[in-house]
């Protein structure tokens, strides 16, 4: 398969640019914030969203060859990945972090990978955190075939930084703040380097740790040669770590949808917008700020 075969936006035909809503929300309005939320969810029913903007760059280079990817077991990176493949017609082998008993049967997240064509491996969590390391991949290549494309857990590398940027462009001049739920860190490192000037973008970590921040640093120089200023986390709303809620978080995204009739996403959306909300209670927006909400993904 050649790379003009697999034209993503051409055979998928992707919503390009996602639309942009305005939220009536008086919690907001009371504080006097714009709430805006930028609907990536619909820029593609199998591969929404960052997911869209973090492979499509990818899946190009990578021509038709088989693709190697890493994820927990309920990644919607993989899920896309797998997709992808089953979509555009090449080989996709997800690399899963866990036992694999533990995940016997498998969960909805990687029952749909598997019945997208996706070979599942399973890494116990002290092998998967050496993922990255030459002989691991090393070995990964040996079992599988050396000609493989291999992209990073969650996607996020230079070319998923270039793919967000264009996040970023979309927003030119509708609003002020840009906000974003963070796992790897490839989409807000994208997303801040394509906003103009006077724009900036906030991030969420859906993780506990502290790291993620010289990780997007990182991306920005790997692929700009520099990092950009424009960006912040709160890591405040990551409710315990990945793949956990809270009941309050849960009653909030309840209540968010039952006010707005939008499904939200609780693993990363929800605890953007919690966020949101908390920093427009607390006085974090002037008066008259407009604030751009990327939703980035939808629930299972």
């Amino acid at each position: 398969m050649t790379p003009e075969a697999l034209d993503l936006t051409t055979r998928l035909r992707p919503r390009i640019p996602s639309p942009l809503q305005r939220i009536e929300d008086e919690r907001f309005t009371r504080h006097g914030v714009r709430l805006l939320l930028k609907r990536d969810d619909l820029i593609h029913p199998a591969l929404p969203g960052n997911k869209w903007r973090k492979l499509s760059l990818n899946l190009r280079e990578a021509a038709g060859r088989p693709v190697l990817t890493f994820g927990g077991a309920y990644s919607n990176h993989l899920r896309a990945t797998a997709a992808a493949g089953r979509l555009l017609g090449f080989p996709t082998i997800g690399v899963v972090r866990g036992d694999e008993l533990a995940h016997r049967p498998l969960n909805p997240s990687l029952a749909q990978c598997a019945a997208d064509g996706m070979r599942l491996h399973f890494f116990d969590r002290s092998t998967y955190r050496r993922k990255a390391e030459p002989e691991m991949l090393d070995g990964l290549k040996e079992l599988f075939g050396g000609d493989l494309y291999l992209v990073p857990e969650g996607g996020s590398n230079s070319l998923a930084v270039q793919g967000c940027t264009a996040l970023g462009r979309e927003l030119h001049g509708l609003a002020d703040v840009v906000a974003v739920a963070c796992g790897t860190g490839g989409t807000l490192a994208g997303l801040a380097a394509g906003l103009a000037e006077g724009q900036r973008a906030i991030g969420f970590p859906v993780l506990r740790g502290g790291f993620l921040a010289e990780e997007i640093r990182e991306l920005q120089r790997h692929t700009l040669g520099a990092p950009t200023a424009n960006w912040s986390l709160d890591e405040r709303f990551h409710c315990g770590g990945y793949a956990r809620t809270t009941p309050e978080l849960d009653a909030f995204a309840a209540d968010f949808e039952a006010r707005h009739q939008l499904p939200v996403e609780r693993l990363y959306v929800a605890k953007m917008l919690y966020g949101l909300l908390t920093l427009a209670e607390e006085g974090s927006f002037p008066k008259g700020t407009s604030v751009a909400a990327v939703i980035t993904g939808q629930p299972l």
